[in-house]
């Protein structure tokens, strides 16, 4: 090491630290290592330094210090000069067309580290390589970064952001010039390439010269201008919106939504939503909320419903803090509030925007038309929307979890001349508009104004909808959570016995007495109900994912999380329409979900613990 700093013992860690030292030029963090070495702090040198940030199909995403684990300034030079260099090799016009970078508001004050610093960084590495660069001068939603792409007809998208993630996170989040998120093979290409970029190339650490640089272009009035005109497509209804009177509170958790939503209900003619003032401007410590995540539903929302009922307001929505998410709660009758889950509210905009598309054609079209409609949704969500395709004729794909399947199959089927009217994950994720292809909480949000106001106009509510659709295309009743399992060899084990549960390669054939009538394993490849029993759906032996459906309309997905010790599963019952017995629809879900864990998950021999209550 340096002669005045002392070692560690491990030659492994010694030569990643004295790299460090020798590359990083943030004194926050630089000295942070140093007094890390002097103290002889080996644990945290070790959780700092002893693994990499791996980088995904999701980019990167990790607490802000220092160290080759953690989100910083030499990080973000490593990673971008990775990037760059991957697109180098793979893009021939990436020097005429260039990137897009964008930002939200986080920021870690104990490493120096903060979004804008970040995004600037990136900035940096791609104009000393004479690639033209969309740097945001002011925070935006997430979504703004993908339109951007495609708007501008760019190579390429970063968004620094952590989205709902805990306050000491950041994130680097990568989009390809479909506009869609990276998808293999471009993540292990963008990995390898990081590898081998790791010293700062010259002048990547001069952001003030960069930043006057006839390269650096700021596309901030003209994306916010493009992007507002562009979701007008999708208000049908002006002079509703106008004479409305449902009042709304909006939250932006302490994120970037505010301006923005507002301006959307604006681009709809809506009357503003009510700001929750304490929650309204960016702060990246989110002092109002233990996570700054609003599926977590209530806790977040306490400050909303407190102002909803101050205001007489009946609607609240909340945008996560990059406002690429929505959530929606309604107050009922008893003057309790409903918090709609992520499915819920995936039946109400897929049905609404199909009525909206429906209503704009002619009606002797509309059959014809319909064949080039479709809907998109994630495995483990709901299948609310199959079965509204198959009593209206439009066509529903299923796709693997994480908008990135979506973004990219939805412009595989626009380039087909394909309409793509929604598409939506059960984790609060919506894509109301063809010209984002990911998910957009703040197009999301002015829909879902809209939406209320016409029903408000027919003196119907959320709720009231919701039932209605239920009881036409049938009730779709879901029940999901997860166990805990830091044991890869016992997580390994439980799927395996799975695949061989009376024999080699068998599934089970039934589930407290409920017969499976179907399995897929996107593990292996394997799907019974293909001809060939060959998987359509991507598959990946990274990751384990497997699928039944039972001859009682109920379908049950176990998967492990990709980021968390956890095995999640996702369980539905699919009744057919006209069955309305709701009590009796739950109680059937619930003696499923207990076989499942019983006899599939099995967690009192395997040592899982339980999802907390």
């Amino acid at each position: 090491m340096e002669n005045d700093l002392p070692t560690t013992g491990d030659i492994n860690l010694d030569h990643a630290v004295k790299q460090w030292l020798q590359f990083d030029k943030n004194p926050k963090t630089s000295s942070a290592v140093r007094g890390l070495l002097k103290e002889g702090a080996v644990l945290e040198l070790q959780t700092c330094f002893g693994v990499r940030m791996e980088f995904g199909t999701a980019g990167l995403r990790a607490p802000m210090g220092p160290g080759v684990s953690r989100m910083n300034d030499l990080t973000i030079i490593q990673t971008t000069q990775g990037f760059c260099s991957y697109l180098e090799s793979s893009v021939p016009d990436l020097k005429e067309k260039g990137v897009v970078i964008g930002f939200d508001a986080r920021a870690h004050p104990p490493s120096g580290g903060n979004s804008k610093r970040f995004a600037t960084l990136a900035a940096t590495v791609f104009i000393n390589r004479g690639v033209p660069v969309y740097l945001f001068s002011d925070i935006t939603p997430t979504p703004f970064v993908p339109f951007a792409i495609s708007h501008l007809g760019l190579c390429a998208g970063i968004m620094v952001t952590a989205s709902h993630n805990p306050k000491q996170d950041n994130g680097y989040k990568v989009y390809w010039s479909n506009g869609a998120q990276i998808i293999p093979p471009h993540d292990k290409g963008i990995s390898m390439a990081i590898e081998t970029s790791l010293e700062p190339w010259p002048k990547a650490w001069d952001t003030e010269e960069a930043m006057k640089s006839p390269l650096l272009k700021d596309p901030y009035q003209d994306i916010h201008s493009e992007y507002f005109s562009a979701i007008q497509k999708h208000c049908f209804h002006r002079e509703i919106n106008q004479k409305s009177e449902v009042k709304i509170v909006h939250t932006s958790v302490h994120g970037v939504g505010h301006t923005f939503v507002q301006a959307a209900f604006k681009a709809f003619d809506l009357k503003p939503p009510f700001a929750v003032q304490e929650q309204k401007d960016p702060d990246p410590e989110f002092p109002t909320v233990k996570y700054p995540n609003p599926e977590e539903g209530e806790g977040v929302l306490t400050l909303s419903f407190a102002l909803a009922d101050k205001e007489g307001a009946t609607v609240v929505l909340a945008n996560d803090p990059d406002a690429d998410r929505l959530a929606v709660a309604e107050k009922q009758t008893s003057g309790k509030w409903r918090v709609f889950s992520g499915n819920e509210l995936g039946a109400l905009l897929g049905w609404w925007v199909f009525r909206c598309w429906k209503k704009q054609q002619k009606a002797e079209q509309v059959k014809e038309n319909v064949k080039d409609v479709y809907m998109l949704a994630s495995t483990v969500s709901s299948k609310i929307l199959r079965a509204i395709a198959i009593k209206e004729g439009f066509h529903f794909e299923e796709t693997l979890t994480g908008f990135k399947w979506m973004g990219n199959r939805a412009k595989e089927l626009l380039e087909q001349g394909k309409t793509v009217l929604f598409a939506f994950e059960e984790a609060i994720g919506y894509m109301c508009s063809s010209a984002v292809l990911d998910k957009d909480g703040v197009s999301a949000a002015a829909i879902a104004g809209e939406f209320t106001s016409y029903l408000a106009a027919q003196n119907i509510t959320l709720s009231q909808q919701l039932k209605a659709i239920y009881e036409e295309y049938g009730y779709h009743i879901t029940k999901n959570s997860y166990f805990i399992c830091h044991d890869q060899d016992t997580i390994r084990k439980l799927f395996e016995r799975l695949r061989n549960f009376s024999g080699p390669n068998s599934y089970p054939k039934e589930c407290g007495g409920i017969s499976v009538s179907a399995v897929r394993d996107l593990t292996t490849g394997f799907d019974s109900n293909q001809p060939n029993n060959i998987a359509v759906l991507p598959t990946s032996k990274s990751s384990q994912m497997i699928t039944f459906t039972f001859a009682n309309g109920g379908v049950a997905t176990m998967r492990t999380s990709g980021t968390e010790p956890k095995i999640k599963y996702y369980t539905e019952l699919c009744a057919a329409p006209g069955n309305s017995d709701v009590i009796e629809l739950k109680a059937e879900l619930d003696r499923l979900v207990d076989a499942i864990v019983d006899n599939l998950f099995q967690p009192k021999k395997n040592n899982l613990i339980p999802q907390p209550q």
